[in-house]
């Protein structure tokens, strides 16, 4: 059975940095778009992160059954799909936007067939936020962006539950090895058609390591290990500050300002996040979707 690492971080700090590392990444991607566009990043991101995962878990790709293929497969294109989406929005609107909206899909998740009153209140309280966010008025809110953000969502809820059917038949580690390998299928092509690859320097290889450092691999083994000792549900609220940690960030790394109204849709949705995860029977591990 395995064991816990002899210097592993303590369960609250490991989420915390594990959300902080992902900002920064984000920030580093971010960076990368005027030279390799969204569909460049993704695929760099996707590419080096499965690299690494594979040299360090050294997955047996041969020896996966049949039936292990049919759970990974799904998964791995799902997580492909929701890192690209997420980056087109990210391209277009605020980080801080970008990953409040995202976060309506494993909050949706959550209280999907719900029919408790507490969770009504959650979801008009999601809904309050998106209505502050949406460009009724010419805010300046890239509409597309925000259609981006939302379809990432989306596919943020479908890896949830690909993940943890996939979680039953095969170790983490490897899941998530193997699934980041699947998931460059569907971002390579756009990657490569695009021909911003073609500009890939030296200096933008080493951009591209960290974004794959603080984006996939340090979070994922962070998450992973703070999930052995913590709760489902205490993780989950905690994950629930990702949107407000997301909204500093690139107030601070890229200096993208919020209005009021940005900021209290920012908070709308973190309560109603953090408040679903406290009143549904399951709340759902919502690992990292950007």
């Amino acid at each position: 059975m395995p064991t816990a690492p002899r210097f592993a971080l303590p369960a609250v700090p490991a989420v915390l940095l594990s959300i902080v590392s992902v900002q920064g990444g984000a920030a580093i991607a971010k960076g990368l778009f005027p030279v390799l566009g969204a569909a460049g990043t993704t695929s760099l991101r996707i590419g080096l992160s499965a690299l690494v995962l594979l040299v360090v878990v050294r997955p047996r790709l041969r020896e996966l059954q049949a039936a292990q293929w049919r759970a990974v497969v799904p998964y791995g294109l799902a997580l492909g799909a929701m890192n690209f989406l997420f980056y087109c929005a990210l391209a277009r609107i605020p980080l801080g936007l970008a990953v409040t909206l995202e976060f309506l899909g494993p909050l949706g998740l959550a209280l999907a067939g719900s029919r408790r009153w507490l969770d009504g209140v959650w979801a008009l309280l999601a809904g309050a936020g998106i209505a502050l966010i949406a460009p009724w008025q010419g805010s300046g809110v890239d509409l597309l962006g925000m259609g981006f953000a939302l379809a990432a969502g989306a596919c943020w809820a479908v890896y949830i539950v690909l993940g943890q059917r996939t979680a039953a038949v095969l170790p983490g580690s490897v899941a998530v090895a193997v699934g980041m390998l699947l998931a460059t299928l569907p971002v390579l092509p756009f990657g490569l058609t695009s021909g911003l690859l073609l500009h890939l320097t030296s200096h933008l290889l080493l951009l591209g390591a960290g974004l794959a450092l603080f984006s996939s691999v340090l979070p994922f083994t962070l998450e992973m290990q703070a999930l052995r000792t913590m709760p489902t549900r205490t993780f989950s609220i905690l994950m629930s500050l990702e949107p407000v940690a997301a909204a500093i960030s690139g107030w601070l790394l890229l200096g993208e300002q919020l209005s009021l109204g940005q900021w209290l849709a920012v908070g709308f949705i973190v309560v109603a996040s953090a408040g679903a995860t406290l009143t549904t029977a399951r709340p759902q591990p919502a690992l990292h979707g950007e």
